[in-house]
């Protein structure tokens, strides 16, 4: 079925405001299995131009005024003010419009339409030099946005050695753009091969009633100096099999828990596992978990009430506000492998893999273990207490 470009572009649109494809699919008209194949074509980036805004470029009419302000001598900024435009618009098109006799609206206007007919071309695909230094740095596992900022670092007086990270994206995604194989993907973090649509930041924020945020949490949590403060997350097994596997990681030691979702991660059974594995704790180790804004998590009242913890929510893509678990999570993918199926892997199975990691030194604590961490500082908390 051929769709017209009208539908082409309602699709993408929904995609750029956080739809999913399936849902861009239906506000475009069209069947869900378009979308996802045009999704999959496109490589997760929307080729289809995004219509101007009403007024972003200078119309005919605004170059006409513009040279009706010069010939009374106006200056740069008067005009600016008098067409609503920033001065350096009125500059570049002033250059732009520049004849023998001065000004000249037709000039600038024939100018302008020819700049967006001409194709450009990519850049990494016509700048070879710049190509195989993306390329180089790439393969040894630096990230686009890396890249981007350190080449205007290391070539600071060569311009055409700049890309930005989106460019570097689109050439990799984008096969039609031409510069950077498809396989350069697998050495990206997420080794994706096509782009993932993400909602918005506004709709990701509030989406679960009640949520306190990490700003509220008491500053004495970050300083780690009592146990009992634990980070949460989510370890996802294959896109097929849906399995998924709960971490829990105390910040004070590395002390790490591992949840069992057998029958799936919802918001349910995600309460049901963290409540029953925090309970086999003394109380004095469940005073406070730290989690992202995913949608499990939405029965946190409940968790909160059986267990006795204060819940906090980290802040949208600040993966870095639980350091503790994102470090210990990569450690897991040693043992519970990227894409497949968790499901596979039973309560004593990950209970097995949790003691092999509270079992490994740590050069934080002066290459003591996790667990010898742990029970140190329970039996001084004994002692205190006696």
């Amino acid at each position: 079925m051929t769709y017209r470009r009208h539908t082409v572009r309602v699709f993408w649109k929904g995609i750029r405001e956080g739809w999913s494809i399936q849902e861009s699919a239906v506000r475009a008209g069209a069947s869900h299995a378009w979308g996802r194949r045009l999704f999959r074509q496109a490589g997760g980036v929307n080729l289809e131009p995004v219509a101007d805004p009403v007024g972003r470029y200078l119309s005919w009419d605004e170059r006409e005024q513009m040279l009706a302000l010069v010939n009374q001598g106006q200056g740069v900024r008067q005009i600016a003010r008098a067409l609503g435009r920033s001065p350096s618009t009125v500059s570049r098109e002033l250059v732009k419009g520049r004849t023998v006799h001065g000004y000249r609206a037709s000039r600038g206007q024939k100018r302008a339409d020819a700049s967006r007919r001409s194709p450009r071309g990519a850049k990494l695909a016509v700048h070879g030099e710049l190509r195989t230094e993306v390329q180089a740095r790439l393969e040894r596992g630096d990230s686009p946005e890396q890249i981007a900022g350190r080449l205007r670092v290391d070539f600071p007086d060569q311009p055409e050695m700049w890309v930005s990270t989106e460019t570097i994206y689109q050439s990799l995604f984008v096969q039609s753009r031409g510069g950077l194989t498809r396989e350069l993907t697998r050495h990206l973090r997420t080794g994706r091969s096509m782009r993932k649509p993400r909602r918005n930041v506004a709709e990701r924020r509030g989406r679960i009633p009640g949520m306190v945020m990490i700003s509220e949490r008491p500053a004495d949590i970050e300083d780690r100096a009592v146990p009992g403060h634990w980070e949460g997350d989510l370890i996802l097994g294959s896109a097929a099999s849906g399995s998924a596997v709960g971490t829990l990681v105390e910040r004070t030691t590395g002390f790490v828990m591992l949840l069992h979702l057998p029958d799936g991660h919802d918001a349910l059974a995600v309460q049901e596992a963290i409540v029953e594995k925090m309970l086999t704790l003394d109380e004095q180790l469940r005073r406070s978990l730290t989690w992202d804004q995913g949608v499990e998590m939405t029965r946190h009242a409940a968790i909160a009430e059986a267990t006795g913890l204060d819940i906090y929510f980290c802040d949208p893509h600040s993966p870095w506000q639980r350091g503790s678990n994102e470090n210990t999570n990569g450690l897991l993918r040693q043992y519970l492998p990227k894409g497949t199926d968790l499901s596979f892997y039973g309560p004593g199975m990950l209970d097995n893999i949790a003691r092999q990691l509270n079992a490994r030194p740590r050069k934080r604590h002066g290459f003591k273990t996790p667990a010898e961490v742990l029970d140190q500082l329970m039996s001084t908390h004994e002692a205190s207490v006696a």
